[in-house]
């Protein structure tokens, strides 16, 4: 053996140590050479597409000019700094997050293979389209994939199986057809699968029950055919199923009650057959189950009838039968029940009444007989009340008017006899009340008068007698009401005529005589009208629907007469034909004398201006306009009293406190908005145009409304502004049929640019904006539905060095509240504002309500579910959309909280918008707003 040498052992350190050093350089090189190409590609892809402001301001970092090449650190030389990107200690790409930012293109350009450690690619709520490319399956190590919200097309590519690391799948909302591949099953770490609200056809995988870890599998609203596999039972961490709104055949297989951690299942709007399996609910955790419109038969399984953990349970629109006294039990938890149009039979019981949560009971259409059980009044959180079509008989109890909450009662086309409770009138949330067709009798209940919310009334085909009361003159919300077919009598009451949103009116078949009384011109809302059968006489009243009303609308009547074709000319009276004689000799005199008086004036006024042709003009205009519409001022201004026939009342679109705005269309083909000031308006009005003309002259930002010129006149004044295709953010809630398009996605952004812009204004403007005046008539969408706030006259500039207090200004219902005692300005009141708009663009109605139970009665609010209070013109929000509805609302009453000092800033406001969801801390449908109301407070 070779003797023991002190400097080999030297030696041989220095060689380990150097191959250490080379090993980590090496290493190194490698990391800079892929970040190098992650940078290349991700530039690549953001040059492919299709770049609007909002993109290129956001991906501005994106730019390999920006990385210094000359640098030592090799970690300066990744795209590691960049917007929505995130490396690991090694500088390689892990996690590319762009939701929701505008992004529009395709993922043809987008190199998956340079990304070999990315675990996150997350493009949710984007304008993407195209296919989804195969070659994503070159992500191996991709635990998180959302390419949710956006516009993809064509199949989701079977390569998407090779990401065996996945665990999150998001396809939901875009429009993929095809098949969902075969190969499903290979993604055995896939915990959650969102593909859902596309045009997916073929049939569910059987390799799906392979995925061992799903919690959640959602694939409804979709055309998925053929029957649901036996292989489903195998997804023992299943607690989410939605098939819902396909083309599902068969039965539900009975491997279903093996999802023994199963809290919903959602099977509605299909074409399953047979009978509900007896064990659905055998694991007791069953929450939510809608089966609804399928072809099922047989009677409800004991295990629902025993099922204590129930919230939700809707099978309406099939052939299920039983005694519905034997079939249900006593829900502790139940909110929702559905049990119409089936073939249900037997008595109802005072079981429903031990169903303290229930907000909603539906067994209309069924064969339900008996009495209405006094119990039912119990059931105070319930809403929707409908028990139409059956067969009950005797009275209306009156403990029905214990519940206070209830805005829908339906119990039309029974045998209900005697007088409707006087305690029916005064439930003051009541919208619909319809008791048509059944036996009642009496008289009309006066103290309806008290529901002043009520929308639609029918009280057809009783024995209702006696007058129509006065007092149904002060229902000032109704829009339809229908007492035909009774045996009511008198004259019509005066009070009638105030109905001005009345939209049909059917009084038919009853005793009604006298004349329609003159003030049934004011109701500008009607559309339909019958007063058939009736002893009416003289002349229709000048009405647009009395006028046009149909032989048919009109007929056995005593002696109607009036500008209606089906009928005849009223004759002229007597006494009127003098008077029209006096009034022609009249008015030839008052004609000469007008006459004589012109000549004199035309004469007088020619002599006025020859002595002073040669003074100076008095008033001057100022027209200042911008670039974008061109230097010229005066021609523009020119152009724009043309193109509006001189601001003429047709081209006008709105009118608010300090003028009316029209729609113009220049020479050039681009459309504006112009505000033209209200004349002698004083120095309110003059204040408000200065203060618009200061504030949009200096403020830019894509959620300001853009102010492209103005002109000052002393009779004539107004400002030019981009004109908004989408109109008001009222306007559009206010609409049923634009608030139904007003999908979440469109929503939540134009809360987020809403925010976004008062951040602006707030802490990036110098001295600070204060709008006071936010609120959803003041918040305009373009066609994309992105929000800009306009209207800046009550705006006010934040004087940093001192307190700012001004005269109040803004609109009731989204003021702070301290305002009502000190006149100080600050950035607070705007974040007011902003909360209460917030919530009425998820509630879809202003929350003054809400605000004040919360407010005075804070502990109303403990059970109530923020599910209830959101716009039920939309379906519920599922998914991630449903996580960012919740924290918008948790934002919201965050903005709403009484002591200014306890709201957040703008700033804060912003950031939790931009932060990364959280998950729900429980199921979507069971938060209460109690628990966001009472969120940590978020101090300054």
């Amino acid at each position: 053996m070779a003797p023991w040498s002190p400097n080999l052992v030297v030696r041989s350190l220095d060689l380990f140590f150097l191959f250490i050093i080379i090993l980590l350089f090496l290493l190194c090189s490698s990391s800079c050479f892929a970040a190098s190409g992650e940078a290349v590609a991700l530039v690549k892809w953001k040059d492919s597409l299709d770049m609007n402001p909002t993109t290129h301001s956001l991906l501005r970092s994106w730019n390999l000019n920006s990385t210094n090449s000359t640098s030592h650190h090799l970690y300066n030389n990744t795209p590691c700094s960049w917007v929505g990107i995130t490396c690991n200690d090694f500088g390689s790409v892990i996690n590319i997050t762009l939701e929701s930012s505008n992004l529009k293109g395709t993922l043809h350009n987008f190199n998956f293979s340079s990304f070999p450690s990315l675990l996150t690619l997350d493009l949710f709520d984007n304008s993407l389209y195209g296919s989804i490319p195969s070659h994503i399956g070159n992500l191996s190590t991709l635990t998180y994939l959302a390419l949710d919200s956006n516009n993809f097309s064509g199949d989701i590519p079977s390569q998407i199986c090779l990401l065996t690391n996945l665990r999150f799948l998001w396809l939901e909302s875009n429009y993929l057809h095809g098949f969902i591949p075969p190969q499903v099953g290979m993604l055995a770490s896939l915990e959650l699968f969102y593909a859902h609200s596309n045009s997916l056809s073929g049939s569910i995988p059987v390799s799906i029950g392979n995925l061992s870890k799903l919690t959640d599998l959602e694939l409804g609203l979709n055309k998925i055919a053929g029957s649901i596999p036996n292989e489903i039972g195998h997804l023992k961490s299943l607690t989410f199923l939605y098939l819902n709104d396909n083309q599902l055949i068969g039965s539900i297989p009975l491997s279903i009650g093996q999802l023994k951690s199963l809290i919903e299942l959602s099977l509605h709007d299909n074409y399953l057959t047979g009978y509900l399996p007896d064990n659905i609910c055998l694991s007791g955790k069953l929450r939510w189950f809608a089966a609804g419109f399928n072809s099922f038969k047989g009677s409800i399984p004991k295990s629902i009838a025993n099922c204590s953990s129930l919230l939700r349970f809707s099978i309406e629109g099939n052939q299920l039968t039983g005694n519905i006294s034997e079939e249900f039990r006593i829900y502790p938890s139940l909110d929702y029940m559905d049990l119409s149009n089936n073939k249900f039979f037997g008595e109802l019981t005072g079981n429903w009444g031990q169903c303290p949560n229930l907000t909603m009971l539906n067994i209309s259409n069924n064969k339900i007989s008996g009495r209405l059980p006094p119990e039912l009044g119990k059931a105070t959180q319930l809403r929707k009340l409908d028990l139409s079509s059956n067969r009950l008989v005797g009275k209306i109890p009156k403990e029905l008017g214990q519940l206070k909450l209830l805005y829908i009662l339906k119990l039309n086309n029974n045998s209900l006899s005697s007088n409707v409770p006087a305690e029916i009138g005064i439930m003051l949330d009541l919208e619909t009340l319809d008791l048509a067709a059944n036996q009642l009798s009496g008289s009309i209940p006066m103290h309806s008068e008290h529901c002043s919310k009520l929308l639609h009334l029918n009280l057809r085909d009783n024995k209702f007698s006696g007058h129509i009361p006065f007092q149904i003159g002060n229902l000032h919300s109704l829009e339809n009401l229908d007492l035909s077919m009774n045996l009511l009598s008198g004259e019509l009451p005066l009070e009638l005529g105030r109905l001005d949103k009345l939209e049909t009116f059917n009084l038919s078949h009853n005793n009604l005589s006298g004349t329609i009384p003159s003030t049934f011109k004011e109701l500008i809302s009607l559309t339909s009208v019958d007063i058939s059968y009736n002893q009416f006489d003289g002349p229709l009243p000048n009405n647009k629907a009395f006028l046009e009303a149909t032989l048919e609308a009109l007929e056995d009547n005593k002696g109607l007469c009036g500008n209606n074709t089906n009928i005849k000319i009223c004759p002229i009276p007597k006494e009127n034909i003098s008077k029209s004689i006096i009034f022609l000799v009249t008015m030839s005199i008052s004609c000469a004398l007008i006459l004589s008086f012109v000549v004199v004036g035309v004469l007088f006024v020619c002599k006025n201006r020859e002595r002073h042709m040669d003074e100076p003009r008095q008033t001057e205009m100022t027209v200042t306009f911008f670039e974008a519409l061109g230097h010229n001022g005066k021609k523009v201004h020119e152009e724009i009293v043309k193109a509006t026939e001189n601001f003429s009342s047709k081209y006008c679109i709105g009118v608010g406190g300090y003028g009316s705005v029209y729609k113009t269309m220049l020479s050039t083909a681009q459309v504006v908005a112009v505000k033209k000031l209200h004349e002698n308006e004083g120095a309110a009005t003059k204040e408000a145009f200065e203060s618009e003309t200061s504030v949009l002259t200096r403020a830019r930002h894509r959620n300001i409304i853009k102010l492209y010129g103005f002109c000052s006149h002393a009779r004539q004044s107004y400002l030019v502004y981009e004109f908004m295709e989408g109109g008001s953010l009222e306007k559009i809630l206010s609409n049923e049929v634009r608030a139904a398009e007003f999908a979440w996605t469109k929503r939540i952004n134009v809360v987020k640019g809403l925010a976004n812009a008062i951040l602006y204004m707030h802490h990036e403007c110098c001295p600070a904006i204060i709008h006071r005046d936010i609120s959803t008539k003041n918040v305009l969408l373009d066609d994309e539905y992105e929000a800009h706030i306009s209207d800046f006259g009550a705006a006010t500039t934040l004087d940093p060095e001192s307190l700012s207090w001004t005269p109040f200004a803004g609109t009731f219902g989204y003021s702070a509240p301290e305002l009502a005692y000190t006149m100080e300005v600050n950035e607070k009141i705007d974040v007011y504002s902003f909360g209460v708009v917030t919530l009425e663009v998820i509630m879809g109605k202003h929350p003054g309500d809400l605000i004040s139970s919360l407010l005075l009665s804070p502990l109303l609010a403990v059970d109530a579910l923020i599910k209830d209070v959101l716009d039920q013109r939309l379906s519920p929000p599922r998914g991630r959309i449903a996580h960012q509805v919740i924290s918008i609302a948790e934002i919201a009453f965050a903005c709403l909280q009484q002591s200014p000092q306890f709201r957040p800033t703008m700033k804060q406001v912003s950031r939790k918008l931009s932060t990364p969801l959280e998950s729900l801390s429980e199921p979507f449908h069971m938060i209460t707003i109690k628990q966001l109301f009472d969120s940590p407070t978020w101090t300054s």
